[in-house]
């Protein structure tokens, strides 16, 4: 597939940080025109201003902003200005999709609500993204939806204390949602010509995508507490052996079969024959035992050996890497986008649509 299948596709942003601006980037990267409409007052993206405090303080651009606005156009405009507002009128008046995270009140009071945007662009496709849903005024920050959607409850060690995701997990989220919904509405509109306006919360979201947490809670009343990295139906899954070296290998082992194996890997066949450990029942609830002897067998060998005969014989498990590693491995060079900045200098970021189609 093209990656410039959307080469037709004219896409106005009007959303700022990191939701929206992900769905317009989506669109960017599969060859859109997008175009970024940027507060003129509060000198644009509030992101331009989240930087490290190695990053040069002169620059009116930050890592944090390059992450999402890859390919865009930027254009400074004041909505509360007329004439501003007539010529972002005029580009919506030609825009296939509009991306807004803007809260409805104000949205109405400055006409770019769905409701005047149709009137200007009845084929409209309107994408919107707000915190709590449409009726609910209140701004949303991802911290705050992990900690009451039961994300940071979950996370974390066993006696520590609730943690948040190291990336703003819930924004991501709600991008795939509404790019999700978009494509949607861009099917419905190739079939009877009408436009439509695409809305989903952060909040949503979020609780959608409990999953199997979500699943044990309403049909079990099971309640998730903090266990680290451990999986509350499967095991060892989560699990960290630590090798001879001291390097730190992680466990993720789904089915009998390579549990098998796993012990075979680690010269304890013993541990098959504890009927602690017969199946994944068991193994959940003998897990401490299990581990204390799965890590007495990896204590005499070597991360390469360990690695070298999971792969061989298909036993999910691997080394916890750091940015710096991740990076030096090519496959993960294949996913960087490079852009030229006006001042002369590259920005990097990562590919948010790395899906292939053949």
């Amino acid at each position: 597939m093209s990656r410039a299948v959307f080469s037709n596709l004219k896409v106005i942003e009007l959303s700022s940080v990191l939701a929206g601006p992900a769905v317009g980037m989506f669109f960017a990267e599969l060859g859109a025109e997008v175009i970024k409409v940027e507060n003129l007052i509060t000198g644009g993206d509030v992101t331009r201003t989240w930087k490290l405090p190695t990053e040069d303080k002169d620059k009116n651009i930050s890592a944090y902003y390059h992450s999402i606005n890859w390919n865009k156009q930027s254009l400074f405009k004041n909505l509360k200005d007329p004439q501003d507002k007539k010529e972002v009128y005029h580009l919506i008046a030609t825009a296939d999709i509009v991306i807004s995270n803007f809260r409805p009140a104000p949205a109405k009071k400055l006409g770019f609500d769905y409701g005047s945007l149709k009137v200007i662009n009845p084929t409209l496709i309107f994408g919107l993204i707000t915190a709590y849903g449409e009726e609910d005024e209140r701004p949303g920050f991802d911290a705050l939806i992990q900690a009451e959607t039961g994300w940071m409850h979950m996370n974390g060690s066993k006696d520590g204390p609730p943690i948040k995701m190291p990336v703003a997990l819930m924004d991501i989220i709600a991008a795939h949602h509404l790019k999700e919904g978009i494509l949607v509405a861009l099917i419905q509109k190739l079939k009877n010509k009408i436009g439509a306006k695409v809305s989903v919360s952060l909040y949503d979201a979020a609780v959608a995508s409990l999953a199997n947490q979500a699943s044990n809670w309403i049909n079990l009343n099971h309640n998730p507490q903090r266990k680290g990295s451990l999986h509350p139906n499967i095991a060892p899954y989560g699990e960290i052996i630590t090798t001879q070296e001291g390097i730190p290998l992680l466990l993720a082992i789904g089915n009998q079969k390579q549990f098998e194996n796993l012990c075979k890997i680690l010269g304890c066949p013993e541990v098959l024959d504890d009927s602690r450990f017969r199946d994944n029942t068991q193994r959940v609830t003998n897990r401490i035992a299990l581990l204390t002897l799965l890590q007495a067998s990896a204590d005499s060998m070597s991360a390469k050996d360990i690695i070298s005969q999971a792969n061989k014989f298909s036993v999910p498990l691997g080394p916890i890497n750091d940015l710096k590693t991740v990076f030096a491995d090519q496959k993960t060079q294949a996913l960087i986008l490079e852009n030229l900045e006006t001042d002369g200098s590259t920005s990097k970021r990562v590919k948010t649509a790395v899906f292939k189609i053949s």
